[in-house]
């Protein structure tokens, strides 16, 4: 395939008629962030606001920086010996990097599900409840309703209700992603981080997680990071397209897609490079 050869370009998704998105506030508010990996700098200059029971996408070629900016939301890249970051990332108005904040009381409100599905080798019960309990929530009534309501939100009650007590990893791909993303919105999270949720699935799998997350973004704010850009058009209302550690453009995903401002961005979703 030559160079100039474009690809189909992905579409976004028809929205219905008065369908209302997000509740016009700003949930994630980035500013001036760099980032670094010892003397490497991955993030430059940053700066974008995420708003509020809305999807956004992150999306570029490898290494320009989404899951870096990604798992700095909930600050996981401070496991990585030498990571630093500079800059503001507020949540609720708070800059989330001041030295007293709480970093395990800051992932009850950002949970986070990973590009491979997760789940603990333990039950399917067990699996939704850990983090109640580890919160000290014990009472069986209380933990059998966050599961069922976990579960349905999850879109795994039906297939999962008669093997609560079955390992999560007998279930098949898909549904043990749909069991990692029950698992974090059972503590009840406001912003829910994905980080490729479903590089691993198949189609029909990944049907159906995507028509999840239209359905959860009632309920939280989602950031997803996806190399696929169909996906991104499919699942997203606003789309931020990064490249080698800098932000290019940030906007409704149907004018990232359809009217591009910056030439790089017209290059990537076109698929001309990346």
């Amino acid at each position: 395939m030559s160079e100039q050869t474009q690809l189909p370009r992905a579409m976004p998704r028809k929205r219905t008629p008065g369908e209302k998105t997000g509740t016009g506030r700003t949930a994630i508010e980035v500013s001036g962030l760099n980032f670094f990996y010892d003397e490497k700098q991955a993030l430059h200059d940053i700066n974008l606001n995420v708003m509020e029971k809305e999807v956004t996408a992150f999306i570029g070629p490898s290494g320009c920086g989404k899951s870096t900016l990604l798992r700095c939301i909930n600050r996981m890249n401070d496991l990585i010996d030498g990571a630093r970051a500079q800059g503001q990332i507020r949540i609720g108005g708070a800059d989330i990097y001041e030295k007293d904040v709480d970093v395990i009381e800051l992932r009850k409100h950002v949970g986070m599900v990973f590009q491979k599905s997760n789940p603990f080798p333990m039950s399917i019960y067990d699996n939704i409840t850990y983090g109640l309990k580890i919160q000290g929530r014990k009472r069986k009534r209380e933990l059998d309703e966050v599961v069922e309501r976990s579960l349905r939100g999850a879109a795994l009650w039906d297939e999962a209700k008669d093997r609560l007590h079955e390992s999560g990893m007998s279930l098949s791909g898909g549904q043990q992603q749909r069991l990692c993303i029950a698992r974090a919105i059972a503590v009840e999270p406001e912003i829910l981080l994905m980080d490729e949720p479903c590089s691993a699935l198949d189609p029909i799998a990944t049907a159906r997680v995507e028509e999840l997350i239209h359905e959860l973004k009632k309920q939280f704010t989602i950031v997803i990071v996806t190399h696929n850009m169909q996906q991104a058009a499919r699942v997203s209302d606003r789309t931020a397209f990064f490249y080698l550690g800098h932000l290019v453009e940030y906007n409704d995903t149907e004018l990232i897609f359809l009217n591009p401002e910056d030439p790089q961005t017209e290059a990537y979703v076109s698929g001309r490079f990346g």
